[in-house]
């Protein structure tokens, strides 16, 4: 190629979950792989939605663009079940309809931020938003959330990172990668701290509906000038098993929502109307079926953590939930990546390396265990014990 293309995206990391791809052995004779690369449901959308879906292709509309922000009747809808979910008052205003939650932090951070500005990212952290940010010019003031112990950032540690040009702290709860679900009182405090800043806490809730109990995620919704200071992000993908789909939100005030409808207007104008559908079948039909998915869910993740008491393992499961497992590593002269291509090529097991999640996660691993079914979690822990001779013969 002998034309310059956009340098900061030149010097952006390759897609990750692509990269791992590669690294499995494409050998005949293989044993079955055990794939905890990516954060997809094992199992197809409800039959029902489907059916209602194929009815729904049969009506001209269907093929139209909406609303650049959404149905209106999705957008109703969604804020009711965050009304209901958060026991606080979400308005249809504040609520726009993406496509998925990548997109809400695109659309949600280019609205916020300009280059040269910064934005804090508790690390480990997700890395497309790590990606995204650079892609823009913005710089990751990364916090170490391992640095007095995991898996969740100090306060002093946060406000030690905000300058004049931080326009950002941004969360995900539950963690993608930890598992871990920050505590209502933390991110209190985290909305305190921006507010009192003059900047946005941006909450990635892309996997809520796998939280441990019924509870409210945070009470930031139930504050009167909520929307001063916090937007939330969502997905349909992974409540719904929608992840093609491409269906997720932002909930923010309307007056930042307006310029989310000029981002959305040039990039997608707006969310796949099947999809939009979808998500609005869901919202009003697939209540008891998602409950029976995160019951799913919650057996792997048991069976996972029982997994991880095998004798002799040595890898230490330092946090777990929703989707994900990150584990401590066993072999502390060997990089993350080193200990990943090693599991895949040799142990069949495929997992991603903290390295891709941001600095000083060298010595972990994430393990996406969605798909991966609870009585297979021994085996994990087989061919985990199973490495640590082969790393030290």
């Amino acid at each position: 190629m002998r034309f310059r293309t956009n340098l900061l995206l030149s010097n952006t990391d390759a897609p990750p979950i692509a990269e791992a791809m590669t690294w499995v052995r494409k050998t005949e004779g293989n044993r079955r792989l055990l794939n905890l690369s990516q954060a997809v449901p094992s199992y197809p959308p409800a039959p029902e939605l489907t059916v209602a879906l194929a009815e729904a292709l049969r009506e001209p509309a269907t093929s139209l663009y909406t609303d650049i922000l959404g149905l209106p009747e999705l957008r109703s809808a969604l804020a009711n079940h965050f009304s209901a979910d958060y026991q606080a008052q979400v308005s249809p205003e504040d609520v726009a309809i993406v496509a998925g939650c990548n997109q809400a932090f695109c659309a949600a951070l280019l609205a916020l931020a300009e280059p040269g500005d910064n934005v804090v990212l508790p690390a480990p952290y997700y890395f497309n938003h790590a990606m995204w940010l650079g892609m823009l010019g913005i710089e990751v003031r990364a916090v170490d959330c391992f640095a007095g112990g995991g898996p969740f950032p100090a306060l002093a540690d946060v406000e030690r990172q905000i300058d004049s040009r931080t326009r950002a702290i941004v969360i995900c709860s539950p963690n993608n990668p930890t598992g871990a679900i920050y505590p209502a009182e933390l991110i209190g405090a985290l909305n305190a701290l921006a507010a009192s800043k003059g900047i946005v806490l941006v909450a990635d809730e892309t996997y809520k509906d796998f939280r441990d109990d019924a509870s409210p995620p945070h009470h930031a919704f139930k504050q009167s000038g909520w929307r001063e200071s916090f937007v939330q992000l969502y997905s349909f993908s992974k409540t719904y098993a929608l992840t093609g789909y491409r269906v997720g939100s932002i909930t923010a005030s309307p007056e930042f929502l307006a310029e989310v409808e000029k981002v959305m207007d040039c990039v997608a104008i707006c969310a796949p109307h099947v999809g939009q559908l979808a998500a609005l079948y869901g919202l009003n039909h697939l209540q008891s079926w998602a409950a029976a998915k995160r019951e799913l869910m919650a057996s792997r993740k048991a069976a996972l953590r029982k997994a991880f008491g095998m004798k002799g393992l040595e890898y230490k499961l330092m946090s777990s939930g929703a989707y994900f497992a990150y584990v401590k590593h066993p072999f502390p002269d060997r990089a993350s990546k080193a200990v990943a291509k090693m599991l895949a090529r040799e142990h069949d097991v495929l997992c991603l390396p903290g390295s891709m999640f941001g600095p000083g996660q060298e010595k972990y691993l994430r393990l996406a265990y969605a798909n991966v079914e609870a009585d297979a979690m021994p085996l994990l822990a087989e061919r985990l014990l199973e490495s640590h001779s082969s790393v030290r013969a």
